[in-house]
């Protein structure tokens, strides 16, 4: 899932990795208040509650857009397959934060005009992260014969740099 958010750092020592957490999110637009707890307890497990307000901010915004671009409005939801996802990982030097919904669709940042109360998701999330990207989940390889492989959505990704240890 993370293989294309490390093209252009340095490699990741899987030693280094400190911690991950995941949080199945309900299709309802409370569930962005429900994801900045989750990041608040999180990043506070890991001795990081410095870094809230920026993090919680990008996750915000993040579960937002998955909740308002990528969730189908006629399609039933079954209650054991949340429609989206949060993960949270740390290592050493750096903190991840990944949305996973069930869309195909790539996210868009537009310019939004100034009068606009909506559509500076992305910009935010440049704007308070170190980088960020998306790409396609993986595929289940349960699908039919027939229709082939079942497509898995896809994963928004918002990358911190943590300062390292004294």
């Amino acid at each position: 899932m993370l293989e294309p958010l490390r093209q252009g750092l340095p490699p990741i020592d899987p030693s280094d990795v400190s911690g991950s957490a995941t949080c199945a999110l309900p299709a309802r637009y409370e569930a962005v208040g429900g994801a900045r707890q989750f990041t608040r307890a999180t990043l506070s497990c890991w001795g990081l509650n410095e870094r809230f307000d920026d993090v919680a901010l990008v996750v915000s915004e993040l579960v937002t857009n998955a909740l308002r671009h990528a969730l189908p409005t006629d399609a039933p939801r079954e209650p054991q397959d949340p429609p989206v996802r949060l993960h949270l990982m740390r290592w050493t030097s750096r903190l991840v934060c990944a949305v996973r919904d069930p869309s195909q669709a790539s996210p868009v940042a537009s310019e939004a005009e100034d009068s606009a109360e909506s559509g500076r998701g992305l910009f935010l999330v440049d704007s308070f992260s170190d980088c960020w990207g998306w790409h396609p989940s993986p595929v289940l390889t349960t699908g039919s014969a027939a229709t082939g492989p079942a497509p898995r959505g896809k994963v928004v990704w918002a990358l911190f740099r943590l300062s390292e240890p004294a």
